[in-house]
């Protein structure tokens, strides 16, 4: 076994690593340029919804509170009129990313702790470089894509969208475990 104590150093490491490779992704690559469309009439849409003064939030609509509400035919109207959607409204304002890129640096952390947890726990000081990247890096994979999948589910995000978010986190995982088979402590 090996303590994540020690294992600091490659948390710390991947977590900088995947910071620089997802903006080499997003800022680069620009493969996700593409991930949205361009609502028909967005101008008109836009002053209809700030006129009805919406704060920051998710919404869905039409909009049940319970079974008993979704089961009425004005509800089953609504639906089958449209539009049916899922949307999250950000605040009015801010363009600034300081805030998202520091949360997504602690979330790599925290990936790269799960990923020390594991290989830790299953793994022998001095263990081939081949286990730990295999260990670390399916941990990782597991963090960063597999919940994806969720929103294409049950919230009908395109599944392009969710397969290339889910290649961003098969990459990052191969540099985790290729951080954490690097940096593996001998002894």
């Amino acid at each position: 076994m090996v303590s994540i104590i020690s294992l600091w150093l490659p948390i710390v490491l991947s977590a900088v690593v995947v910071f620089f490779v997802s903006f080499l992704m997003h800022m680069v690559i620009k493969h996700h340029n593409s991930d949205f469309q361009k609502l028909p009439d967005e101008d008109r849409v836009m002053d209809d919804l700030r006129k009805a003064n919406i704060p920051a939030g998710d919404y869905v609509f039409p909009y049940s509170k319970d079974d008993k509400e979704r089961n009425t035919q004005e509800y089953k109207d609504k639906f089958k009129k449209g539009p049916v959607a899922i949307v999250t409204f950000f605040p009015a304002g801010q363009t600034g990313m300081g805030s998202s890129l520091a949360l997504w640096f602690v979330y790599s952390l925290v990936v790269g702790v799960f990923a020390a947890y594991i290989a830790g726990h299953a793994l022998p000081p001095g263990a081939p470089y081949l286990s730990v990247f295999r260990f670390a890096g399916a941990t990782a994979f597991t963090s960063y894509s597999l919940a994806l999948l969720h929103d294409s589910i049950w919230f009908k995000r395109n599944w392009t969208t969710t397969f290339k978010y889910m290649f961003d986190g098969l990459i990052y995982a191969l540099f985790t475990g290729g951080v954490f088979g690097w940096l593996w402590p001998t002894m």
